[in-house]
């Protein structure tokens, strides 16, 4: 991908994009669908991403690529990135420290004598029991008293939960964990899919390394990561291991059962669940560039740490890699918890990005060659910058043209033109209306992530 320019009013190198959102405090309250904002929101990001800093004014953002789906107008709301830094407290679940020996068993003694004496009072005034029995049965059920169907949640999670990692990112900078999944395995060889902010949140030269579900360990490497996407896969020498399924996320609708697979908290092998809440939300997500999905939502629990695990449907095949989570407030040091709204990047485009990743080192993304006015709240996208000789100049469009609908979805402004063309590819063609009803036809043009 190529860089951004720092000005909102200066194109990139190429003309597609602007600046991204510089992160910052998440907002008190969260902001109402579909009412403008003067800027792509800001982010609270674990460390890996714990850094807080005050969000951007005024931006101009890329005209890339994104994942097929649904109409949608919505204004994306503020957005935490689900990494958890080890060094932050974790579950304050507290239990009282036992020494073994003598005091234990006398602690251990003395609640079995209690129950004993307990039980034994109640059976004499119950059943005449003499007070000079020592032993008490309870009734227990036996065999299988907990059934569980093909296809249950529990079944899904046995199945799955083998393909799911741990990542700790470890770097004199910074430390971070997150989640993954098995995409590919050799004889020799494994490929996991994870989010771009696990892989190199912790800066450059890290050390990655993974822990699989059997607590084995591995030295990862990366293959190849796109900040634009926030996708990144990685390497372990380490062969023959259980790969995830992968599913196809253009079937999914409003209401499936979905499960998240992950490590929240650095809790490995955490499996939550709920249903897909909605399709087609325009998510900006990122540290040091902006990433734009066109997310599935759900409300199963994503917490910091889930980055990057799998997000999977009722048939154990993964829908969506899940990368970010809203929030109204803070918790835990700057990182804010579940509120039942998550975020995943639909696993048709992760796949997409990972095949190049792996075959090529990189990815591209389609653009259409402007860069966006990003401060715009009047409804669409103004186009502040178009690229000499891009996509757009060739087909007419002009600086100060407002686009408001691409291929008849409407669009609400600068951040989900970004999204609606990323939900396609390079090659394609796709008709822009402008705020004064002409339409205009583009072949979307080409731009490699880095």
């Amino acid at each position: 991908m190529t860089e951004t320019p720092d000005d909102a009013t200066t194109p990139h190198v190429d003309g597609t994009v602007a600046t991204p959102p510089t992160f910052g405090q998440t907002p008190e309250a969260s902001p109402t669908a579909g009412e403008p904002q003067s800027s792509v929101p800001g982010f609270v990001v674990g460390s890996e991403g714990d850094i807080e800093a005050p969000q951007s004014a005024t931006q101009a953002t890329v005209a890339d690529v994104a994942i097929p789906a649904a109409p949608s107008a919505q204004v994306a709301p503020t957005w935490v990135y689900p990494t958890w830094s080890p060094d932050e407290p974790a579950v304050t679940a507290e239990a009282p420290q036992a020494k073994r020996g003598s005091s234990t068993k006398a602690a251990v003694l003395a609640g079995v004598l209690a129950g004993v004496i307990a039980g034994v009072g109640s059976a004499a005034i119950i059943t005449g029991y003499s007070a000079n029995s020592n032993t008490i049965a309870l009734p227990s059920a036996s065999g299988d008293t907990s059934p569980r169907a093909d296809g249950s949640i529990a079944d899904i999670a046995k199945r799955v939960l083998p393909t799911v990692v741990s990542i700790d990112v470890r770097s004199m900078s910074g430390a971070g964990t997150g989640s993954g999944f098995v995409i590919k395995s050799t004889a020799t060889d494994s490929y996991i899919l994870t989010n771009n902010h696990v892989a190199v949140g912790a800066g450059a030269g890290a050390d990655i390394k993974v822990v699989f579900q059997d607590e084995s360990e591995a030295t990862a490497s990366v293959v190849g990561t796109d900040d634009s996407y926030d996708l990144a896969v990685l390497k372990v020498a380490k062969g023959n291991l259980p790969v995830a399924v992968l599913g196809n996320s253009d079937d999914v609708v409003v209401g499936d059962t979905s499960i998240a697979i992950g490590s929240p908290l650095g809790l490995s092998g955490t499996v939550t669940s709920g249903i897909i809440s909605a399709l087609n939300r325009p998510v900006t997500a990122g540290e040091q560039s902006a990433s734009f999905i066109n997310a599935i939502q759900t409300d199963a629990a994503i917490n910091p740490g889930n980055s990057g695990g799998p997000l999977v449907n009722g048939q154990g095949q993964v829908v969506g890699v899940n990368s970010a989570i809203a929030t109204t407030g803070s918790s835990m040091g700057g990182q804010s918890g579940s509120i039942g709204l998550g975020f995943a990047i639909p696993i048709n485009k992760a796949r997409a990005v990972a095949e190049e990743l792996i075959n090529t080192g990189k990815s591209e993304h389609p653009v259409i060659g402007v860069a966006l006015d990003m401060n715009y709240t009047d409804g669409g996208a103004r186009v502040s910058d178009v690229t000499a000789g891009g996509p757009a100049e060739k087909a007419g469009v002009k600086v100060g043209d407002i686009i408001t609908k691409l291929d008849g979805h409407r669009i609400a402004d600068g951040t989900e033109l970004v999204v609606r063309i990323r939900a396609n590819s390079v090659g394609d063609t796709v008709t822009l209306t402008r705020k004064d009803g002409t339409t205009i036809k583009v072949v979307l043009g080409s731009s490699a992530a880095k």
